[in-house]
């Protein structure tokens, strides 16, 4: 890909791995999602309020977190990504590592969406920091703030910033890509009304 100037939000990415499209209408038709009427982003920030306040020192000992920074803004112009870390975490073992809360139930399943986030932070960790990150962590709210550890591969940053270039493809050439090929996402869609 040519050198760019556009920089993408983690938020970005993860909307796309909803469906292709809702990158298209939002950044080449600028038609906004309205997100913030969605309950589950509401209730999310709320949950995201909520974690600061009363859940601070997590399972410190376990992790071997030896210091950790909230609510972390990142950007790497090398790779075109910006976004807001809800922890870093700086690991005894001298590594640090992204961590964040999702409003959702644990089902045994890592959701793509969820790991593409976790390597994008770590991507962006790695740049600002300087650190290594071998992983990262979720804490699933609904499911008594249960915890999982992802680990990484240099394969899983390769496949993060892929994504991160079909996204650049689709904003500055314009096209229109196909829609999601898990068709009960276009029932929850704020463009299922304008979307063929």
């Amino acid at each position: 890909m040519e050198e760019s100037d556009t920089i993408i939000t983690i938020s970005d990415v993860l909307e796309y791995s909803f469906c292709p499209r809702f990158i298209y209408y939002m950044h080449c038709l600028c038609i906004p999602q309205h997100e913030d009427d969605r309950f589950k982003v509401i209730k999310g920030r709320e949950v995201h309020e909520e974690k600061k306040k009363t859940n601070p020192e997590y399972m410190r000992k376990k992790l071997g977190v030896v210091k950790k920074e909230l609510d972390v803004f990142l950007a790497s112009k090398k790779h075109h990504i910006k976004g807001i870390i809800d922890e870093v975490l700086f690991l005894d073992d001298g590594t640090v590592a992204p961590f964040e809360y999702k409003f959702a139930e644990f089902k045994e399943t890592i959701y793509q969406t969820y790991k593409n986030q976790l390597i994008l932070h770590a991507i962006m960790i790695m740049e600002n920091y300087d650190k290594e990150v071998t992983r990262g962590y979720l804490c699933f709210t609904r499911s008594n703030n249960h915890i999982e550890e992802l680990r990484f591969a240099e394969k899983d940053f390769q496949h993060g910033l892929i994504v991160v270039n079909e996204i650049l493809d689709i904003i500055e050439k314009g096209y229109y890509p196909g829609k999601s090929k898990y068709r009960n996402k276009c029932l929850d869609c704020c463009y299922n009304t304008i979307c063929v």
